[in-house]
Order: structure tokens, then C-alpha cells, then sequence
């Protein structure tokens, strides 16, 4: 039965963006119509308005309404998060007005396709490698928050705001293809801050999965679970992995900085700053749960939230103690 679920799921998430796909394959196979008041030339025109339109209506309207259908189980918008903008950047690359440097490109190609996969591997591993099962923690106290209101506020909470956060963030991905300009140091210094916040969140989502996993054994064991994660990547912070994550952002950023565009960086500062939300209410949650709470605010004190300096935790006395 739990395989049928997960096949059925997993054919509804591979079926959910056709018609974003098919509109744009329509859009690249008329977009030489002579017409220039035509559907297509102004979709060639207005690009940045175009992804916009197919992300309200194919990701917000149609995933909204597949979460209703499944009993307001809002699971799709996670996965795709992951996706999306692999999506937009080659949506971005191929556009018929499109100009950029090639080598450029490839680059930041390959970086989100590295970014995507990690993200798509820990989340499967996070979900036991299923489907619909659940979804995120925070969607789940907003609907108890609004009760019976909670079926068209979550349009708002959970889709448009994410449309808003997510277009946003991946705006350097459409100023790498439309500025044709050679590659300088700052480029240089772009993929080595991608690629450092890449493999953190891989280390960091790692031990917190290892982590994760020898507590359930504890628990089925009936022995005390540990109560915090402060070994590895998460001995120096107390979200190692958002901190990967803030990296790849604005290392992106830094791409389209690069290119004259000062504004780009605004996307990873809300980004930034709805993460720095989201950091709070974790700690909310961490502290709330009774048999970490005292050991979680001991840390608290010990360990930056996110940048690391040095770990000056009393956690080595507590060893020699042992």
C-alpha cells in the first residue's frame, strides 16, 4: 500500500509542471513568428513577467489545489523548491533574446545542478525516500493556527510568499544570461563561496541525519535519547546547514553583482532574513521539548547560530569528567 502511495505521488509531483513545460516547448517552437504583436513575441520580451505567470499558475494554483485534494497535505511546494530553479535557469539560458558569456554559464549551470541533486538526496533521505507523507513542521502548526480558515490563507502563507522569496533569490540566474561580459577574480571567489556552502549543508544534513537515525534506535531500545547534536559542523554552529545554504545564495548573488547589477544581492538579504525567522522558530521548538530543553539552552549560550569564530562550549569538560 505504501508503495502504491509513493508511485501515485511521485507520478502527480512528474506530471505537476506539463503544462509550464508544454507552454514554454509552444513558446520556443512560435517564438520566430513574424507577428511581432503576437502571444509569443511578447513572452520573448517580457521574460522575468513570463516565469512569474507560469510559476502562479502552474506552482500556486495547481499545486494549492492538488493539496486540497489531498487533504491539505501541502508536500509538492518542498520538493520543488529543489527544482525550480534548475528549471528557471534553463528557461533563462534558452530564451531566443538570451546573451551571456558561455563559460560563465556551464559554471553556474553545473552549480545549481550540484546545489539541486544534494537537496533532492537529503530530502528523500529526511522523508525515508517517500512521497506525500508529510509535510514541512511549519505548515502543520499554520493549520492549526487557522483552523477552518486555513485552506485559502495557506495560498497566501505557503505559495505566494514562496513565489515572491523564490523568484527573488534566483534573479542572478537570468542576469548571467543577459550580460555577455568575461569571466574576472569575483567570479573566482563566486564558485568558491557556491561550492563551500554546497558541501557544509551536505556535512551539516549528514550529521543531523546520522543524528536523527541513532535516536530512533535509542528510543525503540527504551534507553534516554541524546538530547542535542553538537558533534562535527554543529559543535562550532547550531545550523551548520543553513549556513551552507546562505552561502550558495549569495555566492549566486555574487555572480550577478559581478555583472554590474548591485541590486541582485536584495533576493539572498530577505531570503536571509525569512531564514533568520525560521532559525527562531526552530529554537522555539528545540527548547520546548522537555528532555533537550536545559541541554539545548546550555548550547545556546556555547555556540553562534550560524557563523562559526571557535567553540568555546564547557562539552571538552564534560569528556575528561567521563
Amino acid at each position: 500500500m505504501a508503495a502504491l502511495s509513493n508511485f501515485k505521488n511521485g507520478l502527480i509531483a512528474f506530471l505537476a509542471t506539463f503544462p509550464c513545460i508544454l507552454f514554454y516547448l509552444c513558446f520556443l517552437h512560435n517564438i520566430h513568428n513574424e507577428d511581432h504583436n503576437s502571444l509569443w513575441n511578447w513572452c520573448n520580451n517580457h521574460p522575468i513577467l513570463l516565469a512569474n505567470i507560469m510559476f502562479f499558475l502552474n506552482v500556486n494554483v495547481l499545486f494549492w489545489f492538488i493539496a486540497l485534494l489531498q487533504s491539505n497535505l501541502h508536500w509538492m511546494i518542498g520538493l520543488y523548491w529543489m527544482v525550480i530553479p534548475v528549471m528557471l535557469l534553463h528557461f533563462y539560458a534558452n530564451l531566443p533574446m538570451a546573451q551571456y558569456n558561455q563559460l560563465r554559464s556551464w559554471i553556474v549551470t553545473i552549480l545549481t545542478w550540484i546545489w539541486s541533486i544534494r537537496m533532492i538526496h537529503s530530502y528523500f533521505r529526511r522523508e525515508n525516500w517517500q512521497l506525500g507523507v508529510k509535510q514541512d513542521w511549519r505548515y502543520t502548526d499554520m493549520s492549526n493556527q487557522y483552523g477552518k480558515n486555513w485552506w485559502w490563507i495557506s495560498f497566501f502563507a505557503i505559495y505566494l510568499s514562496q513565489q515572491v522569496l523564490q523568484m527573488g533569490i534566483c534573479l542572478p540566474l537570468y542576469i548571467v544570461h543577459s550580460v555577455d561580459k568575461p569571466l574576472t577574480f569575483l567570479d573566482f571567489v563566486a564558485i568558491t563561496i557556491c561550492l563551500c556552502g554546497i558541501t557544509i549543508a551536505f556535512y551539516a544534513d549528514t550529521e543531523l541525519h546520522n543524528f536523527i537515525i541513532k535516536n530512533k534506535k535509542l528510543q525503540q531500545l527504551g534507553q534516554p535519547m541524546v538530547p542535542i547534536l553538537d558533534k562535527g559542523l554543529w559543535c562550532y554552529s547550531r545550523h551548520p546547514n543553513y549556513l551552507g545554504e546562505q552561502l550558495w545564495w549569495w555566492g549566486l548573488a555574487l555572480f550577478g553583482w559581478n555583472l554590474s547589477q548591485n541590486w541582485i544581492f536584495i533576493g539572498a538579504l530577505i531570503n536571509s532574513i525569512c531564514l533568520g525567522y525560521v532559525t527562531m522558530l526552530v529554537e522555539k521548538k528545540m527548547v520546548r521539548q522537555k528532555y533537550r530543553e536545559d541541554a539545548y539552552k546550555l548550547y545556546q549560550k556555547n555556540t553562534f547560530v550560524w557563523i562559526p569564530w571557535f567553540n568555546f562550549s564547557t562539552n571538552g569538560k564534560d569528556k575528561k569528567k567521563d
